[in-house]
């Protein structure tokens, strides 16, 4: 029945109150307690009994309830060891469901993914704490795991700024990094009113479909290219990589631009992955 699902507040503050749980500022603890908001995660997932999911920091197991009722398995990874006698009690029941207790920063993902998950490929479920937003998902990101899609609560902001395009005030290198991956799209806009304790600001759920094939460019060199050009957002692409660091002449770098037809005058606020990537593939090795 809908009072003994986990986003009943009455019986949240039941269980924690019988634990004698303390929210952690330090971990960014905030529950959600929302059930619409828990049933629209797990659509944007597309979560079916033939999927293995990771959860990262399930709290009291509000949202791990509903991936557990879907799924096929479900690793949960929670740092926070005062939640592992509450998750024993809320979440125990559910045989397909296994608690991992770990900072997911430290993790080895693939042994993790291998051992308990059958290899993948699997979709990543969370409520992520906003204090660890961007490692979390670079980690998840780089690490070349069999992932299909990850499918996150965040700061409504970092949403915006993942999903936002060339042009817009929000677009920068976070963009062009989770671009560059995945396609991401904004699911819904959640208010700070649904969690327990209340943050300052509201969230987002944003899915990111992972990209099966990548951009055939060095990466390390795009993601310099990248970072340069938008470390002094007011200047011209031209002078911001010119004053970087690296070890090239503004002239090469014009007629890099040149070679693209691509205006000289241009910001890296109007430019698209695309044109990162050729801009990459033409500049002359970078040192520095």
């Amino acid at each position: 029945m809908e009072e003994k699902r986990l986003y009943s507040p009455a019986y949240v503050k039941k269980i924690l109150s019988k634990h004698g749980f303390k929210f952690s500022k330090s971990l960014g603890q905030n529950f959600l307690m929302d059930g619409n908001i828990v049933r629209k995660i797990a659509d944007a997932g597309e979560i079916t009994p033939d999927d293995y999911v990771i959860e990262i920091g399930p709290g009291i197991g509000t949202l791990t309830e509903e991936l557990a009722l879907r799924a096929k398995k479900v690793v949960a990874i929670e740092i926070d060891n005062t939640l592992l006698p509450i998750l024993d009690e809320t979440i125990g029941k559910y045989k397909n469901v296994e608690i991992v207790h770990e900072d997911v920063l430290k993790v080895d993902m693939e042994k993790l993914i291998n051992e308990k998950l059958n290899g993948g490929p699997v979709k990543v479920v969370a409520n992520l704490p906003y204090y660890v937003t961007t490692p979390i998902i670079g980690k998840l990101i780089e690490d070349n795991l069999n992932l299909d899609a990850i499918i996150v609560m965040v700061q409504k902001e970092v949403a915006e700024r993942m999903e936002s395009g060339p042009g817009g005030k929000e677009y920068g290198s976070l963009s062009i990094f989770v671009n560059f991956y995945s396609k991401p799209k904004i699911i819904v806009k959640v208010p700070k009113t649904v969690f327990m304790p209340q943050p300052k600001i509201d969230s987002a759920v944003i899915k990111l479909d992972i990209k099966k094939e990548l951009p055939d460019v060095d990466k390390e060199k795009f993601f310099k290219v990248v970072k340069a050009s938008f470390s002094k957002r007011r200047k011209t692409l031209v002078n911001a990589l010119s004053t970087y660091g690296f070890d090239i002449a503004k002239e090469d770098i014009k007629n890099t631009l040149k070679t693209l037809n691509i205006d000289e005058n241009i910001r890296a606020e109007s430019l698209s992955v695309e044109d990162f990537i050729k801009i990459s593939k033409t500049l002359p090795p970078l040192d520095i």
